[in-house]
């Protein structure tokens, strides 16, 4: 299926939940911390065994965890007209929200809720992160994110699609009013699936999600 981002100069819009600059700091830190502690190790261990032997449990001590933060440095996601892309270490993939066959509003209850959306044209499925909730407070993504990925939902003939387009409208007008975290649809959602009794993580059915704009 063709991928068009709209205009060749379509703005990028970050769909990352957390500031990159912020994460980026703190994955080099720690890749500087790994790699320290590694050498750190691989010297002392240079003095009972042969040099070859420190590298390697200099190697083997310090290279999994800046490994790691390399590989989790490289993640993000970000929507260009109708498309997202989501990059991860090696691969990037994208989906054409205007080719959208599922639009689920997931919520993972545990110590900190999670609500997010699910995704896929069939072939390619990407989940994004719309808000964390711990008991009467939490964080949720920013309104140009919000708005652009409601537009871009809007596209779809998708009724489910065209559904969560409504939620995040009805949740960019709360955040505009500022209204409490009970008086918002992506709170409420998670509220909704949390008093059911549910665990772990859930799919809100299609009148769930409808009920969240009435």
């Amino acid at each position: 299926m063709p991928i068009d981002d709209g205009s060749p100069t379509a703005v990028k819009i970050s769909l990352d939940f957390a500031p990159t600059e912020l994460i980026d700091r703190r994955l080099r830190r720690v890749a500087l911390v790994s790699a320290e502690v590694g050498l750190a190790v691989g010297l002392v261990s240079a003095i009972f065994v042969r040099w070859q032997v420190a590298v390697v449990i200099a190697v083997v001590v310090g290279a999994p965890v800046a490994i790691f933060a390399y590989f989790m440095s490289r993640r993000r996601m970000w929507l260009a007209g109708t498309v997202v892309h989501s990059t991860r270490a090696f691969s990037t993939r994208r989906l054409d929200l205007a080719h959208t066959v599922t639009a689920e509003l997931l919520v993972r209850i545990a110590r900190f809720n999670q609500v997010s959306v699910l995704l896929s044209d069939g072939s390619t499925s990407v989940t994004v992160l719309l808000a964390i909730y711990l008991d009467a407070a939490g964080r949720e993504l920013e309104p140009l994110p919000l708005r652009k990925l409601a537009d871009a939902l809007a596209t779809s003939e998708l009724v489910a699609a065209a559904a969560v387009s409504s939620v995040l409208l009805q949740q960019l007008r709360a955040e505009a009013r500022d209204a409490v975290l009970g008086e918002r649809p992506l709170y409420q959602a998670m509220a909704l699936a949390r008093d059911s009794g549910r665990s772990g993580l859930t799919a809100l059915t299609d009148a769930e999600v409808a009920a969240l704009v009435n």
